[in-house]
């Protein structure tokens, strides 16, 4: 076991998934791109307030995220890129339909690879983010397929973590809309979310501290620090729009009153096993989802499992764990299955 946790996270990886039967294979460039992307929906580009835009990609699951833009005088400012070489030009495609003006910032909300891998593909534009931001997009590295999800082709992408970074927050200005980018001030869904903040126009956009209809995943995070994050930091704010990482756009409470509830299910599920000795995968599989059961990528339950019983035998928020090992254990809870994504 210790020559295992000796290895390099990405050998893990590939160790455990083999030991399952499952091995995955480095995806190879695409060498035509079709970007009509009708699977597993559209991308929708939704202007939110003027010069404002969420670009909303269903489903919402394993690496299909949304990001946005706004628009100003000087160019655009866009939010978050996008997981794989296809999807990014199709959302760089869907920007030029409003605007020919060039992109002239990336702003990462945090550092996982749907948000992060498409950077390299807006050529000239300055990559912002979290000092912590800019550092696990280096200690992640690019993408590649270890035998843990069963997709996606990512295409031809290289590492581009943000060059102009932040600890505690900046402004950006598009004409007149003045966006506050804020570091959220704990782990909560990373160690190093951040929000971007229009107040005159009452727009959120959240990154991942909120999957709209899917299940949160706090692995990489804190669980008691993302409810103090939407207890304390997003609900305060009284956004009037919320574009949230993964789903829908929303205008009430309820996705946030939703995540805190699931996220308090996750707690008091990890009390009772770190109590009873369990561990995480043998809980996951005995715990009751209820409602939750329907929301899709349920299998986060395991991660967020490890992350919570981590933290109540000492961990501080957001410490490294084995990340390697709450994956496995999640294709485990799959039945041995790759988890599924359709990016």
């Amino acid at each position: 076991m210790k020559e295992l946790q000796d290895l390099p996270l990405e050998r893990r990886i590939l160790r455990l998934a083999s030991a399952q039967g499952r091995r995955g294979t480095y995806a190879a460039g695409m060498s035509s791109l079709n970007l009509d992307i009708t699977e597993p929906g559209r991308p929708e580009v939704q202007e939110v307030s003027p010069g404002v835009y969420a670009y909303v990609q269903p489903d919402g699951t394993w690496y299909i995220n949304n990001t946005g833009f706004l628009v100003g005088p000087q160019g655009v400012i866009s939010i978050d890129s996008c997981s794989t070489e296809r999807r990014t030009k199709a959302y760089q495609r869907a920007i030029a339909t409003v605007t020919p003006a060039p992109v002239r910032a990336v702003v990462n909300t945090h550092h996982h690879g749907d948000h992060t891998y498409g950077n390299c593909l807006f050529a000239g534009a300055a990559i912002i983010g979290q000092d912590r931001t800019r550092a696990e997009v280096i200690a992640s590295g690019g993408p590649r397929n270890l035998g843990i999800w069963d997709g996606p082709e990512w295409g031809e992408l290289t590492v581009d973590p943000p060059f102009v970074t932040f600890t505690d927050g900046l402004t950006l200005h598009a004409g007149d809309v003045r966006a506050q980018v804020r570091y959220v001030g704990t782990p909560a869904h990373t160690t190093n979310d951040s929000l971007v903040w229009m107040a005159e126009q009452s727009v959120l956009f959240c990154g991942d501290l909120i999957f709209n209809g899917g299940t949160p995943f706090v692995l990489m995070g804190s669980v008691e620090g993302a409810i103090e994050v939407l207890e304390r930091v997003v609900e305060p704010l009284g956004a009037a729009t919320i574009v949230p990482g993964h789903g829908a756009v929303f205008h009430d409470t309820g996705p946030i009153e939703a995540t805190l509830d699931y996220l308090r299910f996750i707690l008091d599920v990890a009390r009772d096993c770190h109590a009873a000795g369990v561990p995480p995968l043998a809980a996951a599989k005995g715990a009751d989802l209820g409602r939750f059961a329907a929301w899709a990528d349920s299998e986060r339950v395991v991660g967020n499992l490890h992350r919570a019983c981590a933290e109540l035998a000492g961990a501080p928020r957001g410490a490294p764990i084995d990340i390697a090992a709450a994956l496995a254990d999640m294709v485990a809870y799959n039945g041995g299955a790759p988890l599924t994504c359709r990016a």
